[in-house]
């Protein structure tokens, strides 16, 4: 989320290689449920706390695509990839986390609701430069979750199940390949089922 250091790591990457093929925006605040937080509930989440999170997932997507978006434009090609959420797509259920000691914030939301805004409207903006961005909304990854919530939330996956550690390499590798070079500005859901019903 500092737009300098992003630019040393851009010139530092153009020294050594000359050029950017794949941007992939990933980064977010870590919320883990396995972990004592403080109270996340929306009235009494910190408003530094907001700030912090919007700079981490979206003004850092924002610099990064900047910064490297521009150098794929430049260049007339490049795929950039935006990592969402199912819960960029619908909202979470807080009665899933209800007896874990766990909510899932605001921010998190707010945070892959706007990666979505961002991957439109950069797959419109730089169509005519064949710079395409897309992003995917995984669901959960199965990762030592708290029991009682794995028990609710395979209730609402039609799949039974949260997605396994790597279940997601060959989409992104899809979606950043010429495999996918009629793709850009798609939002493309793998969340077991979550949001159809």
């Amino acid at each position: 989320s500092i737009e300098n250091e992003v630019k040393k790591v851009a010139k530092e990457i153009l020294r050594k290689y000359k050029k950017v093929d794949i941007l992939i925006n990933n980064a977010a605040s870590d919320y883990n449920p396995n972990k004592k937080q403080k109270d996340l509930s929306i009235e009494k989440f910190d408003l530094n706390t907001w700030k912090k999170d919007l700079s981490v997932g979206l003004d850092g997507a924002f610099i990064c695509t900047k910064i490297f978006g521009s150098i794929m434009a430049n260049k007339k090609k490049g795929a950039i990839l935006n990592i969402s959420s199912d819960l960029g797509i619908i909202a979470p259920n807080q009665e899933l986390y209800k007896d874990t000691g766990f909510i899932k914030p605001v921010t998190y939301s707010v945070v892959k609701h706007g990666i979505n805004g961002l991957t439109k409207y950069t797959a419109s903006y730089w169509a005519n430069k064949n710079v395409r961005c897309n992003a995917i909304a995984p669901g959960g990854i199965l990762h030592n979750q708290n029991k009682k919530f794995l028990d609710k939330i395979k209730k609402v996956i039609p799949m039974k199940r949260l997605a396994r550690k790597n279940e997601y390499n060959d989409l992104i590798l899809f979606l950043c390949s010429d495999s996918s070079s009629y793709m850009t500005g798609s939002i493309v859901i793998a969340d077991g089922g979550r949001t159809v019903i």
